[in-house]
């Protein structure tokens, strides 16, 4: 049975609103819940002693592919199906890859992905057992981006934009209703942003049925194309970045995000890996959840404005739990080294 599918354009023209409408969300919600549960948001008396505010965690970590994202891929991936395209090219640090790479897999649609060469090797081999190829091509996403276009070109493949994809927009905006309904009475909500679609999900569903939520988004120190451009409103091209948080490593602010996300978010605030590593810890001391660096950069974030948001109703997007676990062993094992030198 066919999917009634909106009618808009994938990318958003110049005249194109570029936020997805609650129509467009609410569509997608019905055709994801076919493949998704909602996932859990719990509340930690830890974080919120802390961070004096009332905080709740949206576990994103805990979808079919550890990462928000795979509710992008699915609906996007829907739609194609419906289309009937050969089959899809896109670019990824890695939960964008393997939401593109699971979804293909429901819709028998092949896959290529082009990564990074330093991505880490546990979602390199996640990508891969999705059944997705994996070419390794850039020294970060943006390079990887520009190959997966050309070789879409080639191939007669559709290429998928990790970033100004609306489709993508659209799917991942159901998380923040699942959080609409569990908690109507939310008045912050944090959100990494890498290249901006969960942010602009956020927006999306915030601004229609709970405008005076604040959204604050989170990138990283080493890589802040976007937090420029949302101060000055040009776009900007690091030509690099200096983080080891996969999902933040956007070394360029793209138009949509810009364009959909100045003047609606009501700051954005930079962390550097150090902080995030904490938020690590700080989030499996208290509530015992896997986090990756960009997964933990909103509970970061919330400790360094914790004066702004005292005494809220917080909610934190763990948007992602790939990490390799040589890695998470390091990051916790350094936290038990320092409370055991201070004799705690």
């Amino acid at each position: 049975m066919g999917v009634e599918m909106p009618q808009h354009p994938s990318g958003g023209g110049p005249e194109a609103d570029p936020l997805p409408s609650l129509k467009e969300v609410l569509l997608a919600e019905k055709v994801i819940r076919r493949y998704l549960s909602p996932t859990p948001l719990v509340w930690s008396r830890r974080l919120s002693r802390e961070i004096g505010a009332d905080v709740r965690v949206k576990l994103e970590n805990l979808n079919p592919t550890n990462s928000f994202k795979v509710r992008g891929g699915i609906y996007l991936m829907s739609v194609l199906a419906e289309e009937g395209v050969r089959g899809v090219v896109t670019a990824s640090m890695g939960n964008h890859a393997q939401s593109i790479a699971y979804a293909g897999s429901l819709f028998g649609i092949p896959v290529k992905v082009v990564m990074p060469g330093w991505v880490s090797r546990v979602k390199v081999e996640a990508v891969e057992e999705l059944g997705a190829e994996v070419i390794l091509k850039g020294s970060y996403y943006d390079q990887s981006a520009e190959y997966a276009e050309a070789l879409a070109k080639e191939l007669g493949y559709r290429y998928v934009h990790a970033i100004e994809e609306r489709l993508l927009h659209v799917g991942v905006a159901t998380m923040h209703l699942e959080v609409v309904r569990d908690l109507p009475e939310v008045e912050v909500v944090i959100n990494p942003i890498g290249g901006g679609t969960g942010a602009i999900g956020a927006v999306s569903v915030y601004n229609r049925m709970l405008p005076g939520v604040k959204v604050y988004g989170v990138q990283a120190a080493g890589a802040d194309a976007f937090y420029r451009s949302f101060l000055t409103g040009e776009l900007v091209d690091l030509h690099g970045v200096r983080t080891k948080a996969e999902g933040l490593a956007v070394a360029r602010s793209y138009p949509t995000p810009v364009r959909a996300l100045r003047g609606r978010l009501e700051d954005v605030v930079l962390v550097t890996d150090d902080e995030m590593e904490e938020a690590i810890r700080k989030l499996y001391d208290s509530i015992r959840q896997v986090s990756e660096h960009a997964g933990a950069a909103s509970t970061a974030a919330a400790y360094k404005i914790r004066e702004r948001i005292a005494g809220r109703k917080v909610v934190l997007m763990l948007t992602g739990s790939n990490i390799a676990p040589e890695e998470f062993a390091r990051i916790i094992s350094r936290g038990s080294e320092g409370a055991r030198g201070n004799g705690s």
